[in-house]
């Protein structure tokens, strides 16, 4: 049941797959966007190869994992110790797509609180069919994208990433996720606080109200 319920959901969402992606921005705005990724990017490489190792790993937490990057060589979870992130796996050509502008809105509202975005570029739903390079321009000129990015992941299935199987471990069914930009919000002590669906908005009242709380004061 648990199965033919996530195949209905996914036939549903998936009328919502056409790819709507902005008009191409003007010369100046692509400028102004591509210097500030770029900025972002070295920001992100330096803090990344400077993270911890963290030994021996703590099986209750997120910093035991690291994904591989998509502008950096890699994307440790323990450079975000004390953090409050947002994991989100994306995709280019999806109709949620357009949830890029809202995530780099909350990242940019938030982010000097402690708040943190991870996008995760996922095949796993057929939108995501692009080489890295692909991704980077897509994600660059047509939302800025600021936040830190993984490089294409597995997010379902045996080949899953171990971060979802254990996020699956942690908060349940509800961390699996049934299509692109579902979110999973992992606290300030690096365990998983809750998880949203495709349909919630980055700049919904609900997941505004999570990410708030986590934050505290």
């Amino acid at each position: 049941m648990k199965f033919a319920a996530q195949l209905i959901l996914a036939a549903a969402l998936g009328l919502a797959a056409c790819n709507r992606a902005p008009p191409p921005p003007s010369a100046d705005v692509a400028a102004e966007r591509n210097a500030a990724v770029a900025a972002a990017v070295a920001e992100h490489e330096a803090r990344f190869s400077a993270a911890p190792e963290i030994t021996p790993p703590d099986p209750a937490t997120a910093y035991q994992f690291q994904f591989t990057g998509l502008w950096t060589e890699r994307v440790p979870m323990s450079a975000f110790q004390g953090e409050v992130v947002l994991v989100v796996n994306t995709a280019s050509a999806c109709g949620f797509t357009p949830q890029y502008e809202g995530l780099q809105q909350i990242y940019t509202e938030y982010h000097d609180r402690g708040f943190e975005v991870l996008g995760v570029p996922s095949n796993n739903f057929n939108q995501e069919q692009g080489a890295a390079e692909d991704i980077q321009e897509f994600c660059s000129l047509n939302y800025g994208v600021t936040f830190p990015m993984a490089g294409k992941t597995e997010v379902t299935g045996e080949a899953r990433h171990p971060f979802y199987a254990w996020a699956e471990s942690q908060a349940g069914a509800s961390a699996v996720p049934a299509w692109n930009f579902h979110k999973i919000l992992v606290g300030r002590d690096g365990r998983v606080i809750a998880a949203f669906n495709t349909r919630t908005e980055p700049t919904s009242a609900e997941l505004r109200a999570a990410i708030e709380s986590a934050l505290g004061t």
